[in-house]
């Protein structure tokens, strides 16, 4: 007992590996001499920092856990103990055959603690907490768009099972979901029941969908305004194709853009970068990789659609890629281009100058 209170780990590391569960954590704590315990707790870090002073007091406290559904909360609340934290891509982990055929909790918190000892990860990138409500704002905003979309689809696709067709003011795409189309779904349309319970539900749902996308819309162009985005909003937005959803999305995807040292690193965060496979003088470059921003690298290639149409440069070399290789793979190429462009509009801080076509 006397030697058991006497223990110090004063300026020593100490090294965690957390996999994080709903209910549970599993620890693994690893000292500098080797010396390894594992145990699963609740999901607290005030409990986490309870076991370590009590059993490693005085330490320098170091954990690292996978990304997932906790996003960035438990990396927030071990830091208010003086706990420091990493964040990992589970791809990033590197993994024994034994850890990949046994796989438990235990190995998963032991195979992090270890990596974190051996200086052989790299952790992603930690946003502001003030930030994180305007990144969601944008993410929740495309879910509405999609889910309206979708509701869309169905309220066609009841129409053609009822065989009904559209009159000749509607024969145009463009004129469906106005006031007018509306009205028509609502009052004229009539299907083979004699009730239409199912269409006017999904009509409700269409008009709540629509609504909240304007007020998502409304906030987005709020934020905008805000003097943290304000001036590079108006720069992004000097680049055809990028506009107010795809401008605020890049900058609240992107966070501190400093931290990109060249334009490939930044074009593979995008996920605008080929997978490659070599071996000996054999180099493939195959589709691109699952890695990147999901949200972004879309956004970008959509845009890189809209720029060939109004920038010389981009149109020119849009032509030049269509004439060696197919026009969905080179407009990646263009995407590449915008990249690089969006790039050094956001570190120069100025505006872009382009050729516009006429």
């Amino acid at each position: 007992m006397v030697q058991s209170k006497g223990i110090n780990f004063n300026g020593q590391n100490i090294y965690i590996g957390i996999d994080v569960h709903l209910k549970s954590w599993s620890v693994t704590i690893i000292t500098e001499s080797g010396y390894k315990r594992t145990h699963s707790q609740k999901p607290s870090a005030k409990e986490l920092f309870e076991h370590l002073k009590k059993h490693y007091p005085n330490g320098k406290y170091q954990a690292v856990y996978e990304s997932g559904f906790s996003g960035y909360s438990t990396y927030y609340a071990l830091k208010e103990y003086g706990i420091k934290c990493m964040i990992i891509h589970a791809a990033d982990v590197p993994t024994s055959q034994y850890e990949n055929v046994m796989k438990t909790d235990a190995i998963d918190s032991e195979k992090l603690a270890k990596s974190l000892k051996g200086g052989l990860l790299r952790g992603i990138y930690v946003r502001d907490k003030e930030e994180l409500d305007d990144r969601s704002l944008i993410r929740l905003r495309k879910t509405l768009q999609k889910q309206l979309g979708g509701y869309k689809s169905r309220v066609k696709h009841l129409l053609y099972n009822n065989g009904i067709s559209y009159p000749d003011c509607f024969e145009n795409s463009r004129s469906h979901w106005s006031n007018r189309f509306i009205y028509w779904l609502e009052n004229e349309v009539r299907l083979l029941s004699s009730t239409r319970l199912s269409l006017d539900l999904l009509i409700d749902q269409v008009k709540l969908f629509r609504k909240n996308l304007l007020k998502a819309t409304r906030m987005v162009r709020d934020l905008s305004k805000k003097p943290q985005y304000s001036r590079q909003y108006e720069n992004l937005i000097s680049i055809p194709g990028i506009g107010l959803v795809t401008a605020m999305c890049l900058l609240t995807e992107i966070g501190d853009v400093s931290r990109f040292h060249n334009q490939r690193e930044f074009a593979s965060f995008l996920g605008l970068i080929p997978s490659c496979h070599s071996s000996g003088e054999n180099i493939y470059n195959m589709e691109k990789t699952f890695r990147g921003n999901k949200h972004l690298g879309p956004l970008v290639i959509e845009s890189a659609w809209v720029s060939i149409r109004h920038d010389r440069a981009m149109s020119m070399a849009y032509g030049a890629y269509c004439k060696r290789m197919k026009g969905q793979e080179a407009i990646i190429r263009i995407a590449r281009k915008m990249s690089n462009r969006i790039l050094s509009v956001l570190k120069s801080g100025k505006k872009y100058q382009y050729d516009k076509v006429r």
